[in-house]
């Protein structure tokens, strides 16, 4: 076939919705390219944090900055993280045709050089993605974490955050695995004022991980892959992507923001979705045994 004609295949072969409603187009329409003077009332303004944005290389829209600083505490130690997710409830009202919509199609589809995204492009790669240079509306977790990496206060608020870079995975675990490697100089040049504050993230990181581990918490490395795409959009090669301390670094971020809102639903006794794994079977705790 054509190249591209698989994806529209495969578009139609899963009934994947790829047409916008005229009511979502209409919509969306009526969002600005910037976000409004009035938006930001009542918000607290988090845009001279140094949030960044780290994700893969050919990431298009952007969810969470992170930012961490120490506390300042000579006896306590431990840090502020202030994890930051775009904040798209405030465009799709519920029950509007955007939500009718976003609730139909579930989630973006990702395609080599195209994606099908759950929302419009002036919301998924605009207003709603938390690009660099740019005001963006957010709602941010903030948890003070302890120097054994336990969350001892944490507090949830809307915020209009500025993001300060957009990193990739391979540039911040350069800097910060293999700050000697001639990739890890040349990207700590590039971003010597964010130099601090990735290696404040990386002493959280590590701290949060050994409490994991303290805690007897598992730790899967599953191996994904990516496809390399030659000419004419042929499969070239599959190759293994490599996971490095920037992935984890943004994982236990993540987990933090988790757990301290599950902790505050069970504590307000609001309902809440828990993702919870049933416990394995007997036959497979004998054969790990």
């Amino acid at each position: 076939m054509a190249p591209g004609m698989e994806i529209d295949v495969a578009i139609r072969n899963y009934d994947i919705p790829h047409e916008w409603p005229e009511a979502v187009l209409k919509e969306a329409g009526r969002f600005s390219d910037e976000v409004s003077d009035k938006d930001k009332l009542k918000r607290i303004d988090l845009r001279d944090l140094p949030f960044v944005t780290i994700d893969g290389v050919d990431a298009r829209d952007f969810d969470d900055a992170v930012y961490c600083e120490p506390t300042g505490d000579p006896e306590q130690g431990g840090w502020q993280l202030y994890v930051a997710i775009a904040d798209v409830s405030h465009y799709v009202q519920i029950g509007s045709a955007l939500d009718a919509e976003a609730a139909k199609r579930g989630n973006s589809v990702y395609f080599p050089e195209r994606v099908i995204p759950m929302l419009p492009v002036e919301l998924s790669n605009g207003l709603c993605s938390l690009n660099p240079d740019v005001d963006r509306l957010a709602m941010v977790c903030q948890a003070r974490v302890s120097r054994s990496g336990k969350i001892q206060q944490y507090s949830f608020f809307e915020a209009v955050i500025r993001s300060h870079a957009r990193l990739t995975y391979d540039e911040v675990g350069a800097i910060l695995e293999h700050p000697e490697s001639k990739e890890g100089r040349e990207a700590s040049k590039q971003r010597k004022a964010l130099v601090p504050h990735l290696q404040d993230l990386y002493d959280l990181y590590k701290a949060l991980a050994k409490q994991r581990k303290n805690r007897g918490a598992i730790d899967f490395e599953t191996r994904e892959t990516y496809i390399v795409f030659g000419e004419d959009r042929k499969i070239a090669e599959i190759l293994p992507t490599e996971r490095n301390d920037a992935h984890k670094l943004i994982e236990e971020c993540m987990l933090c923001a988790n757990v301290a809102m599950a902790d505050f639903l069970h504590t307000h006794k609001l309902p809440g979705l828990y993702r919870i794994h049933d416990g394995p079977p007997e036959a497979k705790l004998e054969k790990l045994q």
